[in-house]
């Protein structure tokens, strides 16, 4: 399915049918042969945004997967590049393909480092987290991010009422609301649970001053909008600033 390398359609219904970190084990071998991987016009297209955001000298990826997230990071840092992810199978695929980078198991959601990092991304993976688990994972990059670092998330734009694409994650978000609703244990993967707004407000909450532009080199749907948001959350450079969020956060 896909491509002659890609899953086949019943892989796909066997890993459709685990867990969130059984399906990727499962599916890793072929992932990077699959629509799911992220393409490479939003790497660039991300790298090229960040490169006027730098230096960069140690880089983190979070939920990092087979490692595609591992070129930007490369071009943009100076130092040591690290992926996370909870997947052994994804990660075996990431280590062969970049043995050159610090690879780690373990859940974004408990919060696995302390300040080392200048800057850390995470490209499609919010779907993976139920609204209720970003503050956890926003907490733990966080963490991970020196005083005055970046933490940089592309998100696709929702599309026009009018586009096929608007229907097929619709169809998508529905079909799995339906499949962990009478099937265990749950695969968590929505295209629709993580507007730009609940992201930035969620970053705030975790202390980040946060922003959101237009990834202008993707380009624009026909209603003006653009395909592709990036949503950027630097941590307070100040100390001081740290302990006024929290303030804010818990007032």
């Amino acid at each position: 399915m896909f491509s002659p390398q890609g899953p086949s359609l019943r892989e796909l219904c066997v890993q459709a049918l685990s867990s969130v970190e059984r399906g990727y084990d499962l599916l890793a071998p072929k992932f990077d042969h699959t629509p799911f991987r992220t393409p490479d016009g939003i790497l660039d297209a991300t790298t090229d945004a960040l490169s006027e955001l730098g230096p960069f000298s140690h880089g983190l990826d979070v939920c990092c997967g087979t490692g595609a997230g591992l070129p930007v990071l490369r071009s943009l840092c100076q130092e040591r590049i690290t992926g996370v992810d909870f997947s052994a199978g994804m990660l075996a695929q990431a280590r062969s393909a970049h043995p050159d980078a610090t690879w780690v198991r373990a859940d974004a959601r408990a919060r696995p480092f302390a300040a080392g990092f200048d800057l850390a991304i995470s490209l499609g993976a919010l779907g993976h987290f139920l609204p209720a688990e970003r503050p956890a994972v926003f907490a733990g990059v966080y963490r991970a991010l020196r005083p005055g670092g970046l933490f940089a998330i592309p998100i696709g734009a929702p599309a026009p009422l009018t586009s096929v694409w608007h229907w097929a994650t619709l169809g998508f978000d529905l079909a799995m609301r339906v499949r962990n609703a009478v099937w265990r244990p749950p695969f968590v993967m929505y295209y629709r649970t993580s507007p730009v707004r609940a992201v930035c407000d969620d970053l705030t909450a975790a202390g980040f001053t946060a922003t959101a532009g237009a990834l202008t080199a993707l380009g624009w749907h026909g209603d003006g909008s653009p395909r592709c948001w990036i949503i950027l959350g630097r941590r307070p450079a100040n100390p001081g600033d740290d302990q006024n969020a929290v303030n804010r956060t818990m007032s």
